[in-house]
């Protein structure tokens, strides 16, 4: 449903819309590749996706993109999947994000902060010389263009440092965050066939320390394609035989050495949430990633030399390799390795103040615990820098819109930015535009060459309705394959079955008439707790291990007030009792094998999981029925092996309801 109230929240200011960059990039582009001189961001909207080649050009131009070898053309192909951008050119990632140390060298390019020290710059110098080092270590190691640089590392800076080398010498960089399980890492970094391993021996959170050398150990018996372990003595531990010292890999002092690769050759890996099996490994491009991601955060976050951007995350999360994108722009990054709410509710508010962030990111899930906790951000911290307030990982619910524009309307009320993209195209499709309003409850509006669209399930687009979140065109940063998909039928299937040379995303939106868009949630099963996903696969491997679990189903669903309630459905062997002894092992073998983040909220015995004809798990039909829809709506019952195991689930939703 939209909101029915038609006045904005938030408008911006005459003077705001004059700077943002994409007012000035939407003038230049009217003046030397025929934009639309007038109609505003709707017009040049429409221009970007009517003609993508021409807008592309435009983008590359504008934060001059430096082609060591021309490009043929821009759209070499259209078609999706398989769309050729930019045939023929060379560049690097690395290179660009590093070229503000030519201007700016003493200025901090990251800030890194967690719960025992104050922010503490790397300056724009000092980062690359340390690339230039690592680099060069990579490179007598044998890492050569295509192999696979691995970090089992927390939002540090040498996460930061490793992920820039890796793309300076065209090696192929993915990552983990230290409270992933050994189970979750391998069955992500095997499929990769890692060559380096950078890895901590522990982290901090919540005010305790966590030893991680037994993972490490682990992770090292089971990888056998690692030439080298690079060790961070994050806790102050020594290197374990066999390891080589982060410190002497980046203590000379060298220019980086910058390989140019094609457009389309692979930066890093990423992961899907692994719904049905293991995670999917997603490749994204250098280019791609470079001018999507300038695009994104250039002109929609409006970013630039004299920003601090501050956004929540880890390193399991595409949110962490879009943070440190904020480099291409020359904007200092900040870093915060720690707990969300520790000491108290309001930790994230105070990094930002401490860091002078003016854009800051969170989760919808952190907004509305602070307004459960009555957390007054803009009275209890100085945030006087920050201008603007971005929320992802799940809807934001317009008590949150409402929450964050009451708190700082005393002090100038501030930009409120809702984004929704997602880890497949590492960016966003919908979200922030600084010179367009803000209504509660709704995205400001599709993001440039983003031609996106809700369809209803014969693929005719709506507006003012629910559909299907579909886009229309290839962008730049769509994966190039998935890892181990030789034929390309499992990424062709992961996006264009439902509706051929189509992306469809599986999220519910609505694009209103007033061209704002309203994310109502995951149209899959997705679990996605503080903005980190994960599947349910990875839960049903862990929780299956118990003898006494015969099969069990996790369901993650948002509630109307903003929450979300996550429960996990066992069928007990015969004989098992769901007793406080094996609730406490179900729930410490997913803490301690997967992530702390993704134990449920409620273990409760059911007499049995439904599943279809063909023999998979029915998820996305609980989960309807858990919100509140009519079975007879919720699930086709000609699909399911025993339809009646369905009203245990009826019954449920109609109490909880």
């Amino acid at each position: 449903m939209t909101t029915v109230n038609h006045e904005p929240l938030w408008r911006p200011d005459p003077q705001r819309i004059a700077r943002a960059q994409v007012t000035k990039f939407h003038t230049w582009a009217a003046e030397q590749h025929g934009a639309p001189s007038q109609g505003g961001y709707p017009a040049l909207h429409r221009w970007s996706v009517d003609e993508p080649e021409t807008f592309w050009k435009a983008v590359t131009e504008w934060f001059d993109v430096r082609f060591s070898t021309p490009y043929a053309r821009v759209l070499g192909d259209r078609s999706m999947p398989g769309a050729q951008w930019f045939p023929g050119a060379t560049l690097n990632y690395a290179e660009h994000a590093l070229r503000a140390a030519a201007t700016r060298p003493a200025e901090p390019a990251l800030l890194h902060v967690d719960e025992t020290h104050e922010p503490r710059p790397v300056t724009w110098a000092e980062l690359r010389r340390q690339v230039g080092s690592l680099a060069a270590e990579l490179r007598a190691l044998g890492v050569r263009p295509g192999d696979r640089v691995s970090g089992y590392l927390p939002n540090v800076p040498q996460a930061v440092v490793a992920l820039l080398a890796t793309a300076a010498v065209g090696g192929v960089w993915t990552s983990c965050a230290p409270d992933f399980g050994a189970r979750s890492v391998l069955d992500r970094f095997q499929q990769v066939e890692p060559v380096v391993l950078f890895t901590v021996d522990g982290y901090r959170y919540g005010g305790k320390e966590h030893d991680r050398r037994d993972v490490v150990a682990e992770l090292r018996a089971q990888l056998p394609t690692l030439r080298a372990v690079v060790h961070i003595p994050l806790l102050g531990t020594e290197a374990p035989v066999g390891a080589l010292e982060w410190s002497a890999l980046t203590a000379s002092d060298q220019e980086p050495v910058f390989e140019q690769v094609p457009f389309d050759h692979p930066l890093w890996v990423l992961y899907s949430s692994g719904t049905t099996g293991l995670p999917k490994a997603i490749v994204q491009s250098q280019g791609g990633i470079l001018v999507e991601h300038l695009k994104q955060l250039g002109l929609h976050c409006d970013l630039g030399p004299e920003d601090r951007f501050f956004w929540y995350t880890s390193t399991g999360w595409m949110m962490w390799n879009f943070l440190v994108s904020g480099l291409l722009t020359g904007t200092t990054v900040v870093l915060y390795d720690g707990s969300p709410g520790y000491p108290d509710t309001g930790a994230q508010w105070r990094i930002a103040e401490r860091t002078g962030a003016t854009l800051y990111g969170t989760s919808a899930a952190y907004v509305m615990a602070c307004r459960k906790a009555e957390v007054h951000p803009a009275r209890d911290f100085d945030l006087s820098k920050v201008q603007c307030v971005a929320t992802t990982g799940s809807p934001l619910p317009p008590d949150g819109f409402r929450w964050l524009h009451d708190e700082f309307a005393a002090s100038g009320a501030v930009w409120i930015a809702s984004v929704s993209g997602g880890t497949d195209v590492c960016s966003c499709f919908a979200g922030a535009v600084p010179t367009l309003p803000v209504h509660t409850g709704e995205l400001q509006a599709p993001g440039l060459g983003t031609d996106l669209q809700a369809w209803d399930p014969d693929g005719h687009p709506v507006t003012d309705e629910v559909g299907e979140l579909v886009v229309t065109n290839p962008m730049p940063s769509m994966p190039v394959r998935f890892w181990n998909d030789p034929d390309g039928s499992r990424y062709h299937d992961s996006y264009f079955d439902t509706y051929p040379g189509v992306w469809r995303h599986g999220d519910w939106i609505t694009i209103t008439s007033r061209g704002s868009v309203v994310i109502h949630g995951r149209s899959d099963s997705t679990l996605n707790r503080q903005g980190v996903r994960m599947g349910s696969a990875d839960i049903y491997e862990v929780v299956e291990r118990l003898p006494e679990i015969k099969e069990s189903l996790v369901i993650g669903v948002e509630q109307p007030d903003g929450g979300y309630w996550m429960p996990l459905f066992v069928h007990l062997a015969p004989g098992a009792t769901l007793d406080e002894a094996l609730l406490g092992r179900i729930k410490q073998s997913i803490r301690e094998q997967l992530s702390p983040r993704h134990v449920p909220d409620e273990v409760i015995e059911v007499p049995g999981v439904p599943h279809t004809l063909t023999g998979k798990r029915i998820e996305v039909p609980v989960k309807r029925l858990l919100q509140g829809t009519p079975l007879d709506k919720a699930v086709n019952p000609g699909s399911i092996d025993n339809l009646d195991l369905l009203h245990f689930y009826e019954d449920l939703a109609r109490k909880r309801n």
